[in-house]
């Protein structure tokens, strides 16, 4: 494994054991009072990731993904926010831990692509100075020509042609791809074991979508990185993922392997998401089918299965849908959880005959 630059300011205490993943999120939930009430952004949330691993957590907008993300990297302003669980990484608890503490981890130990590059990147510095910044935070000792010879060879690095020369460019000269590169490049420059890509192919075409994801794959192989990828794109999660998050309403209602939540999903909003993406093992006269209604709002989440207003088969759970927030359990498979109150046998039953026939299994 290459070398960790790691330099400068006092360490946080190193607490792991070798049988735990790199992050735990344990209960994590994050709440933000507003004028019109506190928003429960998420609720409960527990995952973990170890390093060479990957987990994709999928869900529509307003589902709880990014500020899951933000909270592992401790960027919630404290003033609006209130932020509780666990978080862990490394074995170094986060979560009520002074802001100096958790900011030496953030961009050595953590960081995390932005989804959108053009906004992430200042307009008015070159994007080689905004990476030797990234890079020298954490190497205070390291002087400037080691610190722009260290930029322009992860530049380089993540395919950016003539980084000698673009890293005095300033990001509107950089293509969107060349940006999300660049952001990649700025995200890994001091080696972090745990990287967040927030949307990392959102408004780029199939080609350079294709490029970001084999370049990830490939930077992950080589530093053996703990990866998150949020995304809205199950074609790109089924390509790079090795577990999946399904969230909805602040919560997570699916949990398991690619393979299981792709292609024995037990969630029906896991099979709405599944519905609506276009395949090409299916029926090419078949219909999409989108889910119905809207994701609830955060600030009065519906009783019971948050879900269950959109949901086709409330009604075969009687009043349980409606009264009873389901526990995130056992779907039949090791590793496989689900929060749903239908019966194990009747969702595999009603995915088969109702789901999987417009083409949607994996």
């Amino acid at each position: 494994m290459p070398e960790r630059h790691v330099d400068g300011g006092p360490a946080v205490p190193e607490q792991r054991t070798g049988a735990d993943p790199y992050l735990r999120v344990d209960d994590l939930r994050v709440s933000f009072d507003t004028t019109d009430g506190v928003v429960r952004a998420v609720d409960g949330v527990s995952f973990a990731v170890d390093r060479g691993r990957t987990l994709g957590i999928v869900g529509e907008s307003g589902s709880g993904k990014s500020v899951t993300s933000l909270a592992v990297l401790g960027l919630h302003d404290p003033r609006r926010s209130t932020v509780t669980g666990g978080i862990s990484v490394g074995g170094r608890q986060l979560v009520g831990q002074p802001e100096e503490q958790v900011r030496r981890l953030r961009g050595r130990d953590m960081a995390m692509i932005f989804q959108d590059p053009l906004s992430a990147l200042h307009p008015y510095y070159p994007v080689g100075r905004q990476i030797v910044e990234a890079y020298r935070v954490h190497h205070p000792r390291a002087g400037r020509r080691a610190a722009r010879t260290r930029a322009v060879e992860m530049l380089d690095r993540v395919g950016i042609p003539q980084p000698a020369r673009r890293f005095d460019q300033y990001p509107h000269e950089f293509s969107g791809g060349m940006r999300q590169r660049a952001m990649i490049a700025m995200a890994l420059v001091n080696d972090p074991a745990l990287v967040i890509a927030d949307e990392p192919t959102t408004a780029l075409d199939v080609t350079v979508q294709a490029q970001i994801l084999d370049l990830l794959a490939d930077l992950q192989a080589e530093f053996h990185t703990a990866i998150i990828l949020i995304t809205h794109d199950l074609g790109v999660v089924s390509q790079v993922a090795d577990e999946v998050l399904v969230m909805y309403g602040g919560r997570a209602v699916e949990h398991g392997s690619v393979a299981q939540v792709l292609r024995r999903p037990q969630h029906p909003y896991t099979w709405g998401l599944l519905s609506s993406v276009p395949s090409l093992h299916g029926d090419a006269d078949a219909d999409l089918v989108p889910i119905p209604g809207n994701p609830p709002s955060l600030i009065n989440l519906p009783p019971g299965c948050a879900f269950h207003p959109r949901c086709r088969y409330a009604d075969r759970t009687g009043d349980r849908s409606r009264t009873q927030v389901p526990e995130l359990g056992p779907a039949g498979e090791a590793g496989h959880l689900v929060a749903c109150h239908l019966a194990a046998d009747d969702r595999t039953r009603l995915y088969r005959a109702d789901v999987a026939h417009v083409g949607v299994a994996r």
